[in-house]
């Protein structure tokens, strides 16, 4: 089962939440590019093999944890087997986590016989963690909240988004979503009608392209402690003109593509390479 990687177009931290968890505004959507997921039926307990050794194969994996949580929600009396081939890096701001613990609730809910509806879905989701949710979607979504109120964006940014060619790319190191949270509260939040205001003013542009909404409050904080990233970002807007963003926390970036034009990719590429060397993830993809 695909388990897509996701960026997002935009995000702004509005305020920390009573309950510990901070409000955001963000549009987001899921490329075609991700890991994927192999499942199959087991006696008694879950179990969890990858081909990347640093990822974790106890019960803090949001696989296992899924798979659990669905277990709990349906009173599943079968276990499961899951194979993971992974590609999205940790620590990237790219779901990789959340995604994957969403191919697994799918999947086991097809192996079940569909027990639970798309609400029971989401609900189970969102105990899981913030992104989870709007894996359960298809296509660009608006997320708001913690993370947990998802709506789809609607068929004129689908139009605009949904196919285009992107490039994504993360250095070496990854961001720590906690430290990042962190420190983007120790320097202020934006205020939300401000960021309410400039996203609906471009959902209701059909003209605007999806350059045109590309905003990042973690970059802020992201470029102070990793001036690799501003470095290289700016290089891409003298060299490409392009309008390369953080995704998510970070560490990975990413730059809409112009279509029929391989030439940019591939100098995007090498300038990735040149600057955050060859331990570098260099994807091109479209979304979804």
């Amino acid at each position: 089962m695909a388990s897509p990687a996701k960026l997002n177009l935009f995000l702004a931290v509005t305020g920390r939440r009573p309950d510990g968890f901070h409000d955001l505004v963000s549009l987001a959507a899921p490329v075609e590019w991700g890991d994927r997921l192999g499942v199959g039926v087991a006696e008694g307990d879950f179990s969890l093999e990858c081909d990347d050794p640093a990822v974790p194969l106890d019960g803090t994996n949001l696989i296992l944890r899924a798979a659990r949580a669905f277990r709990e929600e349906t009173g599943l009396a079968a276990g499961a087997a899951f194979v993971l081939e992974k590609r999205i890096p940790m620590g990237a701001g790219l779901g990789g986590g959340s995604s994957n613990a969403v191919a697994a609730l799918l999947a086991l809910n097809r192996l079940a016989g569909a027990p639970l509806d798309t609400a029971r879905l989401e609900a189970v989701a969102a105990r899981l963690g913030s992104d989870c949710p709007m894996f359960l979607r298809q296509g660009p979504v608006v997320i708001r909240g913690r993370g947990e109120r998802v709506e789809p964006a609607g068929p004129g940014v689908s139009a605009r988004i949904s196919g285009r060619r992107v490039i994504l790319f993360k250095p070496g190191f990854g961001i720590g979503t906690a430290w990042a949270y962190g420190r983007l509260a120790r320097g202020g939040y934006g205020p939300a009608g401000a960021a309410e205001s400039r996203l609906a003013a471009w959902l209701a542009s059909a003209a605007a392209p999806a350059e045109e909404i590309l905003s990042n409050d973690f970059e802020r904080v992201a470029f102070l402690k990793f001036p690799a990233i501003d470095l290289l970002l700016g290089r891409l807007r003298a060299e490409f003109r392009l309008d390369p963003c953080l995704s998510g926390s970070g560490s990975a970036c990413f730059a809409l593509l112009p279509d029929g034009h391989p030439e940019p990719a591939d100098g995007v590429a090498a300038a990735v390479r040149e600057v955050w060397g060859p331990s570098s993830t260099v994807v091109e993809t479209r979304f979804a």
